[in-house]
């Protein structure tokens, strides 16, 4: 399957986000020693899977090839204790303009990110969208910024390359 999306910052929570459909997710990032590791295990709220993602070229990372093989609830336990880099978030599903923005309030050692990502089903699609007002950059080519480059880091890891893109931690109460 080829996945096509474009990924912002987000600059503030959009308007009655807490009413959304929300779901907690847990990915383990492997193997733990790679800069940038494409084979991921997910807890996706109550589904769990193993997926390997990986760009179709290197100078665009809004398209990518993805392997995904859904797994049982057991098995994601057993392999959930392999030695991977980690990082949870609790995902929102926000509807905006006739899509769904999945937006990523990332939690522990990441918390004060904020990240959100929108699916297409066409290149035009893609291209063609504009960024939403509650959004401060475009960061779908920021690799720095890609779930398998974020597992196992802090906020603090990552602070100055965001304060670069003008990024405020985003404060949940």
């Amino acid at each position: 399957m080829i996945e096509l999306e474009k990924n912002y910052l987000v600059k503030y929570l959009p308007p009655n986000l807490e009413k959304c459909e929300s779901k907690e997710v847990i990915d383990i990032y492997l193997p733990k020693e790679a800069i940038h590791p494409t084979l991921r295990i997910r807890k996706n709220g109550n589904n769990y899977e193993i997926t390997k993602k990986e760009p179709i070229t290197e100078e665009d990372a809004s398209s990518q090839t993805e392997q995904t093989i859904p797994l049982k609830e057991s098995e994601f336990l057993a392999l959930s204790r392999v030695d991977g880099n980690r990082l949870s978030k609790i995902r929102y599903f926000y509807p905006y303009n006739n899509r769904i923005g999945e937006i990523g309030i990332f939690q522990e050692a990441l918390s004060g990110l904020v990240l959100v990502d929108f699916e297409f089903k066409t290149p035009e699609e893609k291209e063609s969208f504009k960024m939403p007002e509650f959004c401060l950059a475009d960061v779908t080519q920021e690799e720095f910024l890609a779930g398998g480059m974020l597992c196992g880091k802090s906020y603090q890891d990552i602070e100055e390359r965001l304060k670069k893109l003008s990024y405020s931690p985003i404060v949940i109460s």
